[in-house]
C-alpha cells in the first residue's frame, strides 16, 4: 500500500507538500479576510513571468519567481495604499500583464529544456533535494513570522484603520506580509504549479470557514485541511499519473463541496428541530421541557 515511499523522489515530494500545504493556507486565512484572495492569483500567474525570466538569464527559477513575485506586489500595495484605484482592477492588470510578459518571454526561451508544464500545474518529479531544503526553511520561516504576528495581522485583517489608531505599523506589517505572500507562492509553485497555487490558499480556508466556530480554529483547521487535501492528492497522482496540483486541488473541491452540503443539511435539521419547538410550544407550553429533551435524544414522534 505504502509502496512508493520506496522512492526518494515521492519522499521528497510529500515532504515538500506538506511544508506547501501547511503554509499555504496559513497565508490563505489571512488574505481570505482581509477580501485579498485573488492577490495569491494574480501572484501565482505574475511568477510564470519569473520562471522564464530565470530561463532567459541562466539562473535559478526559485529567485527569479520571488522577485517578480515581491516586485508585482508590492507594486500593487503601493498603488493601493497611494492612489485612488480599485484593489481588484490593479490585480487584474498585474495578472494579465504578468501572464502576457510570461508567454512573449518563453517564446524566447523555445531553445532552453525546461518542463514548462510542471511549473504550470505541479509535478512530483520536479522536487529535488535543494528545492526540500528550500522549501522547508521558507515555510517554516513564513510559519514562524505568522505564529509571532498571529494578533498583529488578525486586527488589520479585521479593521485596518482601527489597527492605525491603536498604534500597530501597519505599513510594514503589510508590506512583510506581502513579501511572505510571494515566497509562498515561489516554494509552492514546485508541487502545486502556477496556475493552481491561489486555489491552495483560498479552498481549505473556505472549508475550516464553514466549520469553525472562531478565527482560531479557523486557522488551524484550514492548515490541517491544506496539508491533508495536499499529501492525499500528491499519492493520488501518483498513482493516477496525472499532474499533481490539479489532482490537489480537485480533491479541495471535492471536499468542500461534501462540507458545504453537510453544514447545509445541519442548518436544515437545525431550522426543522426550531420549527418544531415553536410548534410544541404553542401546543402545551407546560410540555415544552419534556419535548426539548425527547428531541435532544434524537427520538421522533408526531405532534
Amino acid at each position: 500500500m505504502f509502496d512508493f515511499l520506496q522512492y526518494d523522489f515521492m519522499v521528497r515530494a510529500l515532504l515538500a507538500g506538506l511544508a506547501v500545504g501547511c503554509v499555504c493556507p496559513a497565508v490563505g486565512v489571512f488574505l481570505v479576510l482581509r477580501g485579498y484572495s485573488f492577490m495569491a492569483e494574480t501572484l501565482a500567474h505574475v511568477s510564470l513571468a519569473g520562471v522564464a525570466v530565470g530561463l532567459l538569464l541562466g539562473v535559478l527559477p526559485f529567485p527569479a519567481i520571488f522577485f517578480t513575485a515581491v516586485a508585482a506586489a508590492v507594486v500593487v500595495e503601493f498603488l493601493r495604499a497611494r492612489r485612488n484605484l480599485y484593489h481588484d482592477a490593479l490585480l487584474a492588470l498585474a495578472m494579465s500583464g504578468g501572464l502576457a510578459l510570461a508567454v512573449v518571454l518563453f517564446s524566447y526561451a523555445k531553445g532552453f529544456s525546461v518542463d514548462v508544464q510542471g511549473y504550470l500545474f505541479g509535478s512530483i518529479l520536479t522536487v529535488t533535494p535543494q528545492d526540500l531544503w528550500l522549501i522547508t526553511a521558507i515555510g517554516a520561516l513564513v510559519f514562524a513570522v505568522l505564529i509571532f504576528l498571529y494578533k498583529e495581522l488578525y486586527f488589520i485583517s479585521f479593521d485596518e484603520e482601527c489597527a492605525r489608531v491603536a498604534g500597530l505599523p501597519v505599513q510594514r506589517i503589510n508590506l512583510l506580509f506581502i513579501f511572505m505572500v510571494a515566497g509562498t507562492v515561489s516554494v509552492a509553485v514546485r508541487v502545486v504549479g502556477a496556475l493552481l497555487v491561489g486555489a491552495l490558499m483560498v479552498i481549505p480556508v473556505m472549508i475550516a470557514l464553514l466549520l469553525a466556530k472562531s478565527f482560531f480554529q479557523a486557522f488551524w483547521l484550514a492548515v490541517v485541511t491544506g496539508a491533508g487535501v495536499t499529501l492525499a492528492g500528491l499519492v493520488a497522482s501518483y498513482y493516477l499519473g496525472t499532474a499533481s496540483g490539479g489532482t490537489i486541488v480537485l480533491l479541495s473541491v471535492a471536499l468542500f463541496v461534501v462540507t458545504l452540503a453537510g453544514s447545509r443539511l445541519k442548518e436544515f435539521f437545525q431550522r426543522r428541530r426550531s420549527l418544531a419547538v415553536e410548534a410544541a410550544r404553542e401546543k402545551s407550553p407546560e410540555a415544552l421541557p419534556r419535548y426539548t429533551n425527547i428531541l435532544a435524544k434524537g427520538d421522533h414522534f408526531n405532534c
